[in-house]
């Protein structure tokens, strides 16, 4: 299984990095953990444009799902006549809020380029991918995400504050993609998201082998981001995500 970080930006794109969204390959099978605005063009770094088998939506906010829009261009008028439809996991009303945003009609809406599948806390198989789903601690319905293939496994926060339930889903996994959206500073919104700090502990508790922080919010101090995650008492290797990076876990 390989692990390629295509979009890591938090709320918004930044100057290095597309907002969130994450490539697994196995078996030649390629799945998107979330589809931010701007992925689009940074995964064609990575793999062919009509290469994606499967997407996985963490939530419906902009910076986590919109490029599902061109992408709808994408399937539907490339020179080789509609592609495919593609199996799009996603929180109900996933096709009629991005139908919205593309400004086509409820019907037939993207549903002609994507097979959308509403998501509900459990475990489905995606090409040669288990995933497990769970809900997490955000303003909106939202889905954390475990992936595993041979006997390795990743997780991703998605967009969260504290969570058990988190905690529970990456337990033990490989690879920790966690959110560290916010610096410590007094009076944080409970339930929104988390910082380097709290993602420590989170992935102290879990077990997990390594912890890679994401949705780096671009006027967010990157190093601050990495002392506040050495208070966490994480003791496994911890990094900053970055657009590109590649992880193999064989």
């Amino acid at each position: 299984m390989k692990l390629t970080i295509i979009g890591c930006s938090g709320s918004f794109p930044g100057p290095d990095s597309p907002s969130s969204c994450y490539l697994l390959e196995a078996e030649g099978f390629r799945m998107l953990l979330d589809f931010g605005n701007g992925a689009l063009g940074a995964l064609q770094r990575h793999i062919g444009l009509y290469d994606v088998d499967a997407i996985c939506l963490s939530h419906l906010h902009a910076d986590h799902c919109l490029d599902l829009c061109p992408y709808h261009v994408v399937r539907t008028y490339s020179p080789q006549g509609p592609l495919p439809r593609v199996p799009v996991y996603a929180p109900a009303d996933a096709p009629r809020r991005l139908a919205a945003a593309y400004g086509m009609p409820d019907e037939p809406g993207l549903e002609t380029a994507f097979d959308f599948v509403r998501l509900t806390p459990g475990v489905f198989e995606a090409g040669p991918f288990q995933v497990t789903a769970a809900r997490v601690n955000h303003p909106v319905e939202t889905y954390g995400f475990r992936v595993s293939y041979g006997g390795r496994s990743v997780a991703y926060s998605g967009d969260t504050g504290e969570s058990a339930e988190l905690v529970k889903l990456a337990s033990g996994v490989d690879v920790l993609l966690c959110e560290a959206s916010f610096l410590e500073r007094p009076g944080l919104p409970a339930g929104l998201h988390l910082t380097g700090r709290q993602a420590a502990e989170h992935a102290a508790r879990a077990d997990v082998g390594t912890l890679v922080l994401t949705h780096l919010v671009p006027w967010n101090d990157r190093e601050q981001i990495l002392q506040e995650a050495s208070m966490g008492g994480f003791g496994g290797r911890t990094e900053l995500a970055r657009s590109g990076a590649l992880y193999d876990l064989g």
